[in-house]
């Protein structure tokens, strides 16, 4: 008797990194036309409409990453702690990042919270690739928005440091 049905892992994997996502956005949409709307930014700052998309199409692909590691390596276990826990730190530090720059207007700890969260999303990419290339393949367009995110985010921080 199968308790869990086989596709039930595959959409909890995927959908996990969304929970950060729809709680960090309540926090945005609440910051955006206040706060962040007073903010000097580059001309190359993607439009507001953008972030909800992106986002939504990376923490996708990500989960379904995690979950085809997870599969490879037989489920939790000794073999998966490295490269689902560097997983789960990096998962924690995205989702940490919204309520540091939102919620508490720390631009440059937000800067300090991206760059973790790259060298993880690094780390974990890496980590994966020998396991599944198709979940390090995944997490490549991850990466390049970090890259973005973190210049946009020194940039806003550089521009607007003496602003409370």
């Amino acid at each position: 008797m199968e308790v869990v049905p086989a596709w039930a892992p595959a959409v909890g994997f995927t959908l996990l990194p969304h929970a950060g996502g729809f709680l960090g956005g309540n926090i945005t949409k609440r910051e955006i036309p206040t706060w962040y709307q007073t903010l000097q930014k580059p001309s190359w700052c993607p439009p507001n409409w953008m972030f909800a998309p992106v986002w939504g199409t990376l923490y996708t692909s990500m989960g379904y990453g995690s979950y085809l590691v997870w599969k490879e390596l037989g489920g939790f276990n000794e073999k998966s702690v490295v490269p689902l826990g560097l997983y789960a730190g990096n998962l924690a530090l995205n989702w940490a990042w919204t309520p540091i720059f939102f919620g508490a207007h720390k631009m440059g700890w937000g800067l300090v919270t991206l760059l973790l969260t790259t060298g993880t999303a690094t780390a974990t990419t890496a980590s994966w690739y020998n396991i599944n290339k198709a979940a390090a393949y995944l997490m490549i367009p991850y990466l390049a928005w970090l890259s973005l995110a973190s210049a946009l985010n020194y940039q806003i921080w550089k521009d607007n440091r003496n602003k409370k």
